[in-house]
């Protein structure tokens, strides 16, 4: 009886453990912008989909921007999966234009091919993965 018990629960934990980290998730470097500054994006699970928050900003030359207005601000919202390396439906916000876009990714090995569209206006970056 006890390893029956033991063996429910062992199952019953097993079941409850979260599924394995998606690939996408991680802290990314975006492209530099127009002054030649980037970000790194932390994108992690939110519910089903992915999301994205700017965690840190680096001026052109490398150096930290610790007082950039908008750390800790979501950049790319409610990306589904749809396998293979390939997300949609999302939202990304262009911080430099202050613009939101609907959005797609595909993840490339360390690269993540983020673009984002307005009716026929679109951005695509490369961003390197960090961590």
């Amino acid at each position: 009886m006890r390893s029956i018990i033991l063996g429910t629960a062992l199952f019953a934990f097993g079941a409850a453990a979260p599924a394995s980290a998606d690939p996408s998730a991680g802290i990314w470097q975006t492209a530099p912008g127009e002054t030649g500054g980037y970000l790194h994006v932390s994108i992690a699970p939110c519910g089903e989909n992915l999301c994205g928050t700017i965690q840190r900003a680096y001026g052109a030359d490398g150096t930290l921007a610790s007082d950039y207005e908008h750390l800790g601000k979501p950049i790319l919202w409610n990306m589904g999966r749809d396998g293979d390396g390939r997300y949609s439906g999302g939202t990304i916000w262009a911080p430099d234009v202050d613009k939101t876009y609907r959005s797609k990714m595909q993840l490339k090995g360390n690269q993540l091919a983020v673009s984002g569209c307005v009716g026929p206006f679109c951005r695509s970056q490369d961003w390197q993965r960090v961590k």
